[in-house]
C-alpha cells in the first residue's frame, strides 16, 4: 500500500470538508454529561492589570488535565461496538493522547497512542499510567501521525485526529456553551490555536448563539499554521521548531477546522514566546494556577498589548492546558523574572583582597536584593592581579527595584556590566503595549468604530 493510502482519513479529507451544525455540538453536549467536567469560569485578579473584565475558563480542571478531554469522549460514545472492540488509536504531543488513554479505559476500549520521541516526559507518563499502548516515534507530529496510520493500516483500530475529527470538533465546542451560559455578556472570547479543533467548535457555537461576541484565535510566534493558513487562503504548511506551547505546534492545520473557522473568527493572533513565559509566571502568581504555555497563550497576547480593542470589555480567555512538566514551568518562572527585571544579571569587579566579596554582599543587602547567585572569575580578566570579577545574578522586586540596584553599583564599582533588560515600567506594563496583532479575519468585525 503506498504512503498516500496509508495516511488518507476519510474524516478529514481535503476535497470533501465537514460543515460542524450547532445542534450537533448541542447533541455532544448532552450525551458528554457525566463524563467530563463543567469546568468554572471565574473573574481573574489579573483583570485590573490587564485593562480589561477578564475572565478564565478552566480547562486545565480536567481529570486528564486539558479540554481535549471534551472531544475525545464525545468521539468514544459514538463507535460502533465492533470499533470499540478493535480500539482506537491517535498521534499525540500528550493532551490528546492523555485524553484518549483515560477515557478509552474507563470504557472498556483498548487504546495506542503515538507520540514524537521529545514529547513531555510527564505528558508520555501520563499517557502510559492511563492505560494505553505509548509509542515514542519521529521529530515531530507528522512522522508521529504516519506511523500511528501505519498501524492503523494493519490492526483496524479507529485513527482519531485530535484536531480535526468532526465528532471531536463538536466535542470541543461545548466549551463555548458553558462559556455562554457563565458568562451570558461576555464580549470576546480568546482561544488557543494549534490545530484548530477548539476554536472551530467555538466560533459554530458563539457565531449561532451570539454572534456580536468576538472570536479570536491565539497562537505563537513559533507555532502560526493557523494565521499563515488565513493569510493565504489556503491550508499552509509550515516548519516548528521547539516551542514552549508543543500542544499548539501542529504544523499543517486541519482540513475541516479551517473550512469551518475562515468565516467565523474574528482574528489570528501570533504572540512571542517570550510573553508566554512572562503570562504562566502571572498565571501562577496571581491567579493560583498552573498552565503550560499552550494555555497561556490568550494571557500572554493580552499583557502583550496586541487586544487594544478590547480595553475595558467582558473577555474570557479559555486555558486549555495544565500539563507542563516541572522543569519546564521553572524555566519559565525564570524567564519570565528575568524579562520584567525582577532577576538582574551583571558583572562587576571587586578587590580580591580579605573583605572585598563581603562589601559587595554588604551593599546588596543595604539595597534589599537577594542574592540567588555568585560566581568569581579571576584568570580571564583584565586588570592587576588583586582582583576578581564576580558574575552576579540577583532578585529585585521589580523594575524600580532593579534600577535602584544598578545606581548602587555604578557608584561604588567603576567596573561594571549589566546586559540589556528592561527596567522601563511603561515598557514592562500591559497597560504600557500597545502594538496592535495583525487582522487577517475577512471580516475584520473587532476593528470597527463603536
Amino acid at each position: 500500500m503506498e504512503n498516500k493510502d496509508v495516511d488518507f482519513d476519510p474524516f478529514c479529507d481535503p476535497d470533501n470538508p465537514r460543515t460542524i451544525k450547532y445542534e450537533s455540538i448541542l447533541a455532544a453536549s448532552k450525551r458528554m454529561e457525566g463524563y467530563v467536567l463543567r469546568t468554572p469560569c471565574t473573574r481573574a485578579n489579573m483583570s485590573e492589570m490587564l485593562g480589561m473584565d477578564v475572565y478564565l475558563k478552566q480547562e486545565c480542571m480536567q481529570i486528564t488535565g486539558s479540554f481535549k478531554e471534551r472531544g475525545v469522549v464525545n468521539t468514544l460514545l459514538l463507535l460502533t461496538e465492533e470499533q470499540k472492540n478493535l480500539g482506537v488509536i491517535t498521534a499525540s504531543m500528550g493532551n490528546q493522547g492523555q485524553a484518549v488513554s483515560y477515557h478509552a479505559t474507563q470504557l472498556g476500549m483498548p487504546s495506542i497512542v503515538v507520540m514524537p520521541v521529545f514529547a513531555p516526559l510527564t505528558k508520555v507518563t501520563k499517557c502510559t499510567g492511563y492505560g494505553a499502548k505509548t509509542i515514542l516515534h519521529g521529530n515531530g507530529m507528522p512522522d508521529a501521525k504516519h506511523h500511528a496510520m501505519l498501524i492503523r493500516s494493519e490492526n483496524g483500530m479507529l485513527y482519531i485526529n485530535g484536531y480535526d475529527h468532526p465528532n471531536i470538533i463538536e466535542g470541543q465546542g461545548t466549551v463555548a456553551l458553558e462559556i455562554l451560559e457563565q458568562v451570558p455578556d461576555v464580549d470576546a472570547i480568546l482561544v488557543p490555536v494549534g490545530g484548530g479543533s477548539l476554536v472551530a467548535g467555538v466560533c459554530v457555537a458563539v457565531k449561532h448563539l451570539k454572534p456580536d461576541t468576538e472570536v479570536y484565535g491565539i497562537e505563537t510566534d513559533k507555532t502560526c499554521s493557523m494565521t499563515e493558513s488565513l493569510r493565504r487562503g489556503e491550508r499552509t504548511k509550515i516548519e516548528i521548531d521547539y516551542s514552549l506551547a508543543d500542544g499548539l505546534a501542529v504544523n499543517l492545520v486541519g482540513v475541516n477546522t479551517f473550512h469551518n473557522i475562515k468565516d467565523k473568527v474574528n482574528k489570528m493572533v501570533a504572540v512571542k514566546e517570550d510573553w508566554v513565559a512572562r503570562a504562566i509566571m502571572h498565571i501562577v502568581e496571581e491567579e493560583r494556577f498552573v498552565v503550560e504555555g499552550a494555555g497561556a497563550v490568550p494571557i500572554a497576547a493580552i499583557m502583550a498589548g496586541l487586544f487594544p480593542n478590547l480595553k475595558g470589555k467582558k473577555v474570557v480567555c479559555v486555558l486549555t492546558g495544565g500539563n507542563v512538566d516541572t522543569t519546564t514551568l521553572a524555566r519559565c518562572l525564570e524567564r519570565g523574572m528575568a524579562a520584567e527585571g525582577r532577576l538582574v544579571k551583571f558583572k562587576v569587579t571587586v578587590s580580591d583582597r580579605p573583605g572585598g566579596m563581603a562589601e559587595l554582599c554588604s551593599l546588596l543587602s543595604r539595597v534589599g536584593v537577594t542574592l540567588r547567585d555568585c560566581i568569581p572569575e579571576r584568570a580571564w580578566i583584565h586588570g592587576d592581579v588583586f582582583s576578581v570579577e564576580m558574575k552576579v545574578i540577583a532578585e529585585t522586586k521589580g523594575s524600580a527595584h532593579a534600577k535602584e540596584l544598578v545606581a548602587q553599583i555604578k557608584k561604588n564599582y567603576k567596573n561594571c556590566f549589566f546586559p540589556d533588560f528592561d527596567t522601563d515600567q511603561k515598557k514592562a506594563s500591559c497597560r504600557g503595549a500597545t502594538r496592535k496583532g495583525p487582522c487577517l479575519a475577512p471580516n475584520p468585525t473587532c476593528m470597527r468604530k463603536r
